[in-house]
């Protein structure tokens, strides 16, 4: 390893050890790659203690910097969340293999024959924050999807990842594969993020996932392209059509299973004709639950509501906290989402068919969502076992990130002699 106060040098090191890495990657069986996750999924869970014990470093250097509640629970590991990373890394192994995958195939009339197959990006580099569990599902999903990866993770989740990524080239070596296939970044200093951006020569896509701080200083200085992954200003609107019991359930659990996290909802919006009713018992049920609910003048009636203000609107809290108000109809719930929504993650609360094809056509989010909490948006829950991030740009991949949007394609073309007139 390079000196690591050379940053430059360091960080060119890296690049062209993952590119070698990717090309043999590219070839790798199938089963190489399942090996290699399950041996990393038994390494985390072997060395679980270790990774706590590490962990509680990160911890304490998180409480010495101020970070908040919901921060430092982003952060947390125990031996519930270890199991979570070994479900997810087993998870991803047994996914189908994307990689020679068959798109579509056609026959032209000159006689060739056509196909579009899947093949690996090359090298990813992902550059995150606090959360160290991140460190195993972006190494999953790129190695599945027969990538290269070069991870940054936050300087709050130094010890932690290190950890883990250890059990990730534990499994990567055993089973055959590059040792570089997975290489962690072994520094704090922010300057290694300035050289990812730059690595055009190595790097061919740079996954943030992170705030919006994060988030804006890769789009602007990064001359690598970028998967877009804003901050989740997540809203659910209340239809004067929605099932009370269905609304109280999805907006407690949307809201407060885990203030943290991108899918936790920020906004709540509710129908006029259910102010009285719907609006004031899930107001009070999130009043009880502990969250402080910032209202327009409408809801400011409700006791223990404080009064919002500009900023609340297209604000994401990523703690016990939700903005709420009232809207006329339908459609001034749309143009309030579509006004202040980071295009991650809405949700619509109704009973009304109608109403719910309407909400889905006239919001361009990533993920759309009708009486379900907005917590699901994950690529665990949509069955891709893990995910790298939720992507809210337009451009190749969208929605959460999995090692099927970590490829892309090449064309196959078989002639027989074949010329062209």
């Amino acid at each position: 390893m390079k000196d690591q106060t050379d940053i430059p040098a360091l960080m060119h090191d890296i690049g062209a050890r993952a590119k070698a890495a990717s090309r043999e990657l590219a070839f790798a069986s199938a089963e190489r790659k399942h090996a290699a996750l399950i041996g990393a999924a038994e390494a985390v869970w072997k060395n679980r203690a270790a990774i706590i014990e590490a962990n509680a470093e990160d911890m304490e250097y998180g409480r010495e910097k101020g970070l908040s509640d919901a921060m430092l629970d982003r952060l947390l590991l125990n031996e519930d969340r270890i199991r979570g990373i070994v479900d997810g890394l087993r998870a991803v192994a047994e996914q189908t293999d994307p990689v020679g995958a068959v798109m579509t195939e056609w026959d032209r009339p000159s006689g060739l024959h056509i196909k579009r197959v899947r093949t690996p990006l090359g090298v990813v580099g992902v550059i995150y924050e606090s959360r160290p569990n991140v460190t195993a599902d972006a190494g999953a999903l790129c190695l599945k999807a027969g990538n290269a990866v070069i991870l940054r993770g936050g300087s709050e989740s130094f010890h932690s990842s290190g950890a883990i990524h250890q059990c990730l080239v534990d499994g990567v070596v055993k089973a055959g594969l590059p040792a570089d296939s997975i290489q962690l970044v072994p520094t704090r200093d922010r300057a290694a993020v300035s050289e990812m951006l730059a690595m055009t020569d190595y790097i061919d896509v740079i996954v943030p996932r992170g705030g919006k701080g994060l988030v804006g200083l890769v789009q602007r200085e990064a001359r690598v392209p970028v998967f877009a992954h804003l901050e989740g200003i997540v809203h659910i609107y209340v239809d004067k059509d929605a099932d009370p019991v269905k609304s109280l359930n999805v907006i407690l659990n949307a809201k407060t299973r885990r203030t943290g996290i991108c899918g936790a909802a920020e906004c709540l919006l509710i129908h006029k004709d259910v102010v009285d009713t719907i609006g004031q018992g899930v107001i009070k049920a999130l009043l009880s639950a502990g969250v402080e609910v910032r209202t327009d003048e409408t809801l400011r009636a409700i006791e223990g509501t404080v009064a919002a203000n500009d900023t609340d609107w297209g604000c994401e809290y990523l703690d016990s906290i939700i903005a709420a108000k009232v809207v006329d109809d339908l459609d001034a719930a749309i143009d309030h989402i579509n006004t202040y929504s980071s295009n991650h993650t809405d949700c619509i609360l109704t009973e009304d068919d109608a109403a719910a094809e309407k909400f889905f056509e006239r919001i361009d989010s990533a993920i759309l969502m009708r009486n379900a909490s907005t917590q699901f948006a994950d690529g665990g829950e949509f069955g891709m076992g893990a995910e790298i991030g939720i992507a809210t740009g337009k451009m190749h991949a969208r929605g959460p990130v999995g090692a099927e949007q970590l490829t892309s394609f090449k064309y196959i073309v078989v002639g027989d002699g074949t010329t062209r007139a």
